[in-house]
């Protein structure tokens, strides 16, 4: 036993014991956790003399591009102090830019100049936006995301940038790559949506080497004492002891030896207060804005991708004619509006386009943002879009999730909508309300704290509208503002230029204008307006049919990671089954139905066929053409592996129910 206090001492009685002929044994983990702690000492004493005020000092105001509120500014320096940190605030308070505080801090001052960032697939970019926004940083160089097949992540490594964005299922066939480029800071985001730590991405990560690290998780950790153990063991290995001790000590079992809950947590938070700080949104309420809004950038999969550029290719025709003419017939003034409208449209699913499918993004993480906020018992949320079919969805979503929701919409008539709003306000089990823009003004939905806008409307007056149903009089909580974003899509387009905002073009794609007919200067605005918002796109790379598997069959919430993606390859008449190197945007768990996920497989791959015989059917993300010998190839995902085994034991039973009658 060694006191804390003679720790700086060790060193010198080492050299004293060496000197003097005695036997020494120094194991490298003891050593390693001596250095860690005189470290440790020498940051704590330095961050002394660059802050001596601490979270109050002025210096900490100028860090970034936007100010940080105290608690914020605490938590920067506890994970820079601690050097590997545990943040676990309540969702909203600004887990990231305490994140990039800490590093611009680690960064400045503590020689820090590689930052590994490892998130779900659907926030890559989302990181890459803020860390260029609030740090200032410029360039490629400054904040790379980590895409493409082996080579190309493989040159991407070889870069000498400051930051790299990776996902979870990238880790382990990228671990080589990893440690060649040898990060000084790992930054974990969304630890809780990997529940299952034991996984080939848990277990990779595990393996990624840094002396700093910061884990940032929304979700109450104290209900789900083994996660916490496994994500405690990647910040600090030694700071729970062994599992097995620690699960006997805390667990509670009935007869039949089933866990039925824990005991003694306050024990296991005093262990970890050195590693982790956690607030609560009341704790620091009267920090907080009244309102802040959040633009969160979503990829897109490659189906909505094919539908979105369909409908660009006839939005530039178009405008390519404008340019020549100077002028357009009503025809394609129609034509264009609906193009751009279903551009608008794919960015949510292309179930909107396509009622047989349902590829995208944006509703599955509004189920991963629900799982978080929902986690406080009178949280409520309101959830505004455009389209019926994006309510359609999300209600597919919430029904997984046990989550009770009000649907209203243009066709509720007048006479029931007091009692849908009086049910949302009242039932503790109703925690949605999904509306249009038929809910946008008269409505008073105070009592959620929470807005998110699966869409943008053209016009920004309407989206003060839809936001002042809950930040208005009567308020009495901080509102948060999300807005889902596509990225490479016409929406960022959109958030750029702020484009279409003059009450002619918002009237029209709004849906407030019926069919148009414009001519001389109208006609010009309106024709700027489309130039300008989807000739700043920006670039995205789609999620790829690999990734998007985690859909199929989906409940919504997270799951085991990358081991469920698996691809079906035929070619020339034979049928393998071969393991993807694709990261999927968020891991979700299986489903209770397996049949749902054969038929939608079935639906998908029959359409793919067809697309094989068809030469004007636009091209299929799952096809593969040869360019030598022009041979298609034809590659499908498969669901994740609990729902493949529940597939092959029905479908085997199936079969032995038809022997049996053949029989």
């Amino acid at each position: 036993m060694l006191p804390d206090e003679r720790l700086g001492e060790l060193e010198h009685f080492m050299d004293l014991a060496s000197k003097s002929g005695h036997e020494l044994r120094a194991y490298d983990d003891a050593l390693d956790f001596v250095a860690g702690r005189r470290d440790a000492d020498r940051r704590v004493a330095k961050l002394a003399q660059l802050f001596p005020r601490g979270a109050a000092d002025p210096k900490l105001r100028g860090l970034l591009k936007a100010p940080l509120y105290p608690y914020q500014a605490e938590g920067a320096l506890f994970a820079v102090r601690a050097g590997r940190a545990l943040i676990g605030d309540d969702m909203g308070l600004g887990k990231t830019i305490q994140a990039i505080a800490a590093t611009e801090i680690l960064a400045r001052h503590f020689g820090v100049s590689k930052v590994l960032v490892v998130c779900p697939t659907s926030l890559k970019y989302q990181w890459q936006s803020e860390i260029m926004h609030f740090s200032g940083r410029k360039g490629e160089n400054a904040a790379r995301v980590i895409n493409g097949g082996r080579a190309q992540r493989q040159r991407d490594y070889a870069l000498d940038d400051f930051c790299k964005i990776t996902n979870y299922e990238k880790l382990s066939p990228d671990l080589d790559l990893i440690a060649a480029w040898a990060p000084d800071l790992v930054i974990v985001d969304e630890a809780q949506r990997v529940k299952n730590w034991n996984t080939i991405a848990a277990r990779a990560l595990k393996r990624v080497d840094s002396p700093y690290a910061i884990v940032l998780t929304g979700t109450p950790l104290e209900n789900k004492l083994e996660e916490l153990i496994s994500i405690v063991q990647f910040v600090d290995q030694h700071r729970l002891g062994p599992t097995w001790k620690l699960l006997h000590e805390h667990q509670v079992k009935d007869d039949a030896g089933r866990v039925t809950g824990y005991t003694g947590l306050e024990k296991i938070g005093q262990t970890l207060a050195p590693i982790m700080i956690r607030r609560r949104k009341s704790e620091v309420l009267k920090q907080l804005p009244s309102r802040t809004d959040q633009n969160l950038l979503v990829p897109m999969t490659e189906m909505q991708m094919l539908y979105h550029q369909e409908n660009a290719d006839v939005v530039a025709r178009i405008v390519l004619r404008w340019r020549k003419t100077g002028f357009l017939s009503d025809k394609d003034q129609r034509r264009l509006t609906c193009a751009l409208q279903n551009m608008r449209m794919s960015c949510n699913s292309t179930y909107l386009l396509d009622q047989d499918t349902d590829h995208g993004v944006k509703a599955d993480e509004l189920a991963a943002l629900f799982e978080d906020l929902f986690a406080e018992p009178e949280a409520k949320a309101v959830v505004f879009s455009q389209w019926t079919r994006t309510h359609e969805i999300i209600i597919r979503r919430l029904e997984r999730l046990g989550l009770g929701y009000i649907s209203f919409h243009g066709g509720v008539p007048s006479e029931k909508r007091p009692a849908l709003v009086e049910r949302f306000r009242d039932d503790p089990a109703c925690r949605v309300f999904l509306s249009t823009d038929a809910g946008s003004t008269g409505l008073n939905l105070q009592h959620a704290s929470t807005l998110v806008n699966m869409d943008l409307p053209w016009n920004p007056a309407i989206l003060e509208q839809r936001i002042a149903r809950i930040h208005r009089m009567g308020q009495a909580r901080p509102v948060r503002v999300i807005n889902f974003v596509a990225k490479g899509t016409i929406e960022e387009g959109m958030l750029s230029v702020l484009a279409f905002k003059r009450s002619l073009s918002a009237g029209i794609l709004d849906g407030g204008g019926g069919e148009i007919s414009l001519g001389g200067s109208r006609l010009n605005r309106f024709m700027k307006d489309v130039e300008n918002v989807t000739g700043r796109m920006g670039e995205g790379e789609a999620v790829t049919p690999a990734e998007e598997v985690r859909n199929i069959g989906a409940a919504g919430d997270a799951g085991s990671g990358e081991d469920a993606n698996a691809d079906l390859n035929i070619e020339a008449g034979e049928m393998t089954l071969i393991q993807a190197d694709g990261a999927g945007a968020s891991p979700r768990e299986v489903g209770p139905n397996p049949w749902q996920a054969l038929v939608q497989i079935g639906e998908q791959f029959v359409a793919a066929l067809a697309a094989t015989h068809d030469p004007s059917a636009p091209a299929h993300p799952w096809i593969e053409r040869d360019p030598a010998t022009g041979a298609q190839n034809l590659k499908m995902p498969l669901p994740p592996p609990e729902t493949a085994r529940q597939l092959a034991d029905a479908l085997s039973a199936l079969a032995d129910s038809l022997r049996a009658k053949i029989a």
